[in-house]
């Protein structure tokens, strides 16, 4: 199967380095802007659960946890049909100061080519949540957490 391009985002977000950081290994905040349940042990090797809707469920590892600028974690859908399986992509998140807000890069990469439309979707609908959790704000109940929306498989 062929591989997509790597997706890549970038964002400015008006909270510190280590409040968006934060938003990436604290479960409780985690859960501000993706997922209705998580499990996460933010060392190299320990697990990330990400419970998105109910129904579809992120599994992966932290690979990288460096306070407050970078955190790195494998990525995949704990579902058989998944054309993306359990930890067989990888997130990099790099954040940078830019006065007291922080530009933050994300790269998802590893994905197979008809899962980077899913994806590239998933992130424009979740990264504005982010930016407004981390930035102090509420970002209202999420519409895709119900179990009615497919994550992670094509349409």
């Amino acid at each position: 199967m062929t591989e997509a391009a790597a997706l890549v985002y970038r964002v400015r977000i008006a909270a510190p380095c280590a409040a968006v950081f934060d938003h990436f290994v604290d479960p409780e905040r985690l859960l501000r802007w993706i997922g209705v349940a998580a499990e996460l042990d933010p060392r190299p090797g320990g697990r990330l659960r990400i419970d998105v809707n109910g129904r579809d469920v992120v599994r992966g590892a932290f690979v990288e946890v460096a306070p407050p600028h970078r955190v790195a974690f494998t990525w995949g859908w704990d579902a058989p049909e998944a054309p993306v399986g359990p930890g067989a992509s990888l997130v990099e998140v790099t954040l940078t100061p830019d006065g007291a807000a922080t530009r933050l890069e994300l790269r998802h990469s590893g994905l197979p080519a008809p899962a980077g439309p899913v994806h590239d979707a998933g992130w424009r609908h979740y990264l504005p949540r982010l930016a407004t959790a981390a930035g102090g704000g509420d970002p209202g109940g999420d519409p895709m957490a119900t179990p009615r929306t497919r994550h992670g498989t094509p349409s």
